[in-house]
């Protein structure tokens, strides 16, 4: 007979958890179960409910075989929301997720970093904080299911997921839209009556999310989006890859040697106050290029569980993957992007911006929009991910109230309110991306401090035990580091100003 233990079922519909007691175990016999299926078929209950939902019905406690995959997947609402409504993804389909969603606009601005560190400190630092944020990652993963025994399920970062993911999306509409007007201009080239047809800014913006909200009708979970993701990374490697690679084949720089660059462009003062800022506005940038920590409950939401294979074993395979490839393409973009431009680099775009301007005349028309059309593609995949949180939080809200799945037209008017929200605030705030530094450094805690945090209060090591110590050391360098970061970015906001163009995106 397999191995028993004793659970019952919390009666919160919200808490998908099914939590161990330990009276008097009852061991059903064949019989007992046969009788126990009747009822439940006379009940209209699924046979797949069956030991779990017994319980709910007549208080009887039962014995699970470890094989069963019980934890959270019995929890009727899970079923109705985005994210937990297929519990079918594998390896394969986390990796996709995390490397879709785990590389952004950031990573174009690492060789920046590289500025003020040099070659030494940008690469240490680099290592120490990509090791850093995988550390917390592999917390979060054997957070999602602190015990399989206890069956307790975490699927998802934050509640308040329109405040995190609204925001995002806002900013890949105003990337992506911008994007999209520099692959028009790349086409059109210098024939000015191309030039003269283009769209205006707010018109980009607009074009941009109705393609990522048309895009988000033909995706109902989570783990539906996994072609997507699919998409989404062969894109974003296949453009890290090509400018780092073109760079390489299109030389450095004439007459520069990136180890003695200067510590920003157009800024030569290289002492003091200025360049103690510099320093910490290119740590700020290296921790910010690592993003996704905010979707890894929700991708390990999607994978199956049970006593023998936990999630955490699959999803943590999908970490290692995904990483891997994460890893080889952005420490290719810091490095070679720093030794092709050095102190040419542009603050406004990174490598993508230095490798258009130095080599725009020498380049194909027909490559460079190839890059910006794979940029635009990659966007649109990594809108998808980023906002299934916000449609399962809402969805979440719905199914509580009316305590039944989300209808379809339910569903669609969540997507249509999302576009509609996240185009507002990208047309009012064009600016956003010059704010990404400072508002960054605010949320840096989601990636460096709260995992540690919460690894200490869930897990309980042992007071000043080895894991202790590390935990809580992390979290206060965290925060050490998140409010230098956040000081320094606004410390570079005063001194250099803010172009604040409400309403005007260009």
């Amino acid at each position: 007979m397999p191995e028993m233990f004793n659970v019952r079922i919390d009666s919160s519909i919200g808490s998908s958890k099914v939590i161990p007691i330990f009276d008097q175990l009852v061991m059903l016999t064949e019989s007992e179960r046969a009788q126990h299926q009747t009822i439940n078929n006379n009940n209209n209950v699924s046979s797949e409910t069956l030991p779990l939902e017994l319980e709910l019905q007549n208080s009887t406690i039962i014995g699970i075989p470890e094989d069963e995959e019980f934890s959270g997947e019995k929890n009727p609402q899970d079923a109705w929301l985005p994210i937990t409504e297929s519990r079918k993804g594998n390896t394969l389909t986390a990796a996709l997720h995390l490397l879709s969603s785990g590389i952004g606009t950031q990573a174009l601005l690492l060789p920046l970093a590289f500025l003020s560190l040099g070659w030494f400190w940008g690469i240490l630092l680099l290592s120490l904080v990509f090791s850093w944020q995988l550390y917390t990652i592999w917390l979060l993963v054997n957070l999602h299911e602190p015990s399989p025994q206890t069956g307790v399920r975490y699927s998802r970062f934050l509640h308040l997921s329109i405040v995190a993911f609204g925001g995002t999306c806002a900013l890949y509409i105003i990337s992506g839209g911008t994007t999209m007007e520099l692959f028009y201009q790349a086409m059109c080239e210098d024939n000015l009556k191309c030039q003269a047809k283009s769209l205006t800014g707010a018109q980009w913006f607009l074009l941009f999310m109705c393609l990522a909200i048309f895009i988000a009708f033909f995706v109902r979970n989570l783990n539906s989006v996994a072609p997507i993701s699919l998409i989404g990374s062969i894109t974003v490697v296949a453009y890290c890859s090509l400018l780092w690679v073109l760079s390489v084949s299109k030389g450095s720089r004439p007459n520069h040697d990136p180890v003695d660059a200067p510590i920003l462009p157009h800024n030569t003062n290289n002492d003091g106050v200025d360049g103690f800022r510099n320093v910490l506005n290119s740590i700020g940038m290296i921790a910010l290029a690592f993003r996704g920590h905010n979707l890894v409950l929700e991708i390990q939401g999607t994978l199956p569980t049970n006593r023998k294979q936990p999630s955490r074993k699959s999803m943590w395979r999908g970490v290692a993957i995904s990483y891997l490839l994460i890893a080889m393409c952005l420490f290719p973009l810091a490095i070679v992007g720093h030794w092709a431009y050095g102190n040419k680099i542009p603050m406004n775009g990174g490598i993508l911006t230095a490798f258009t301007k130095f080599h725009q005349n020498s380049t194909s028309k027909y490559i460079i929009g190839a890059i910006y059309l794979i940029i635009i593609i990659n966007y649109l995949c990594a809108f998808q991910i980023y906002a299934m949180p916000v449609f399962d939080n809402l969805a979440r809200l719905y199914t509580s109230r009316k305590n039944k799945p989300c209808p379809s037209w339910f569903r669609a008017a969540t997507k249509v309110w999302l576009g509609g929200l996240t185009y507002f605030v990208a047309v009012t705030f064009p600016f956003l991306p010059s704010l990404g530094a400072f508002t960054g450094s605010i949320v840096l805690p989601l990636t460096l401090v709260y995992p540690c945090l919460m690894w200490v209060a869930i897990k309980k090591p042992a007071r000043f035990s080895r894991m202790w110590c590390l935990n809580v050391g992390l979290a206060f360098s965290g925060i050490v580091l998140s409010l230098m970061c956040a000081s320094a970015a606004l410390w570079s906001l005063i001194i250099n100003g803010l172009d604040a163009n409400f309403f005007k995106p260009r």
